[in-house]
């Protein structure tokens, strides 16, 4: 049996699935914690889970102390996008305190766990400067940015108080194939996909002129794993340090199918979002001089992938069996 042993917290979604990899292949045994209404996930040498919510943490402490992880990465959090401001309240529970409870499980089990806490370009807000490094001041603007900054900084006080290693990944966006269809970049694929097929002819997005730094899920992930191999504790902006408009997402995945976006777009002035005076976009300088990590899925090709993913998935739907 291997001795090295993580918890993915979240281990069904779209990073989930993509760290869960990155642990197996480096011969991790991996117990993926997945909330009660997760789809059921195929078995899988090394890999075994266990059902558990932001909600219900106390029986956390126990299972540590009987899975025995040498790593812990908490991934699992309320959704950002369009809905940061929903549910304030709940957004303060489930992705600020719900942290400090792992913290604590920690803590109470076994001090010797790294723990590796997924956040958010979100921590930046309105910032100062541009490209956003680790010493840009936190500034966030929304309940999730403000629940992921609580986290943020309980993380750093388990660190210092109690010699915990404890990293937290201020994480720019990020994509890939297995994006949920409320992000805008899964949104204009399947959109896409859908109109190349005659299934339908227009989709409805804010400002195309919306700029963001998009990187690879996988890339992201492996970042994470990477933070925990080191011999001291720190936090580290994962990005690629590049922006792109919605406009040139249109662009590349209407572009990929031989359809002109501007004929199947329309911009619905309900959706913009208020302009951002300074640009958000990631300065990884440090992860990639101490980490050794560097994106390795170019935009292009990463939004290419999720139109072909969608096409396929569209068209094997429309099969008959």
């Amino acid at each position: 049996m291997s001795l090295l042993r993580a918890i993915v917290f979240g281990a069904a979604g779209q990073d989930g699935s993509y760290l869960v990899s990155e642990l197996l292949s480096q011969g991790y045994t991996v117990l993926g914690l997945i909330h009660n209404n997760a789809a059921p996930r195929p078995p899988q040498d090394g890999l075994s889970f266990a059902q558990m919510s932001l909600e219900g943490l106390d029986a956390l402490p126990a299972l540590l102390r009987e899975f025995g992880p040498t790593e812990f990465y908490n991934l699992a959090a309320r959704s950002s996008g369009a809905g940061m401001f929903d549910d304030p309240i709940a957004i303060g529970e489930l992705n600020g305190i719900a942290v400090a409870r792992m913290l604590e499980a920690i803590r109470q089990s076994d001090r010797r766990i790294r723990f590796c806490q997924a956040s958010s370009s979100e921590l930046f807000g309105e910032p100062e400067e541009s490209p956003q490094s680790e010493a840009t001041p936190l500034r966030p603007r929304s309940p999730y940015g403000a629940a992921k900054l609580y986290a943020h900084w309980m993380l750093d006080i388990y660190r210092k108080r109690h010699g915990m290693f404890a990293c937290s990944a201020l994480l720019f966006n990020h994509e890939s194939p297995r994006r949920g269809l409320a992000f805008v970049t899964r949104k204009v694929t399947h959109a896409a996909a859908r109109i190349k097929l005659g299934l339908a002819d227009q989709v409805e997005l804010g400002n195309l002129e919306a700029r963001r730094d998009w990187g690879f899920a996988g890339d992201y992930m492996r970042a994470m794993y990477l933070m925990l191999q080191q011999d001291q504790p720190r936090d580290y902006v994962v990005a690629t340090g590049t922006t792109h408009s919605v406009r040139q997402l249109c662009e590349v995945a209407f572009g990929h199918l031989g359809l002109d976006y501007k004929r199947h777009v329309v911009e619905a002035p309900a959706d913009f979002r208020s302009s951002e005076p300074v640009q958000l976009v990631g300065d990884a300088s440090l992860a990639r001089r101490k980490l050794g990590w560097a994106p390795t899925v170019a935009f292009e090709q990463m939004i290419t992938s999720m139109v072909d993913h969608d096409l396929a998935l569209m068209q094997s739907q429309a099969t008959p069996a």
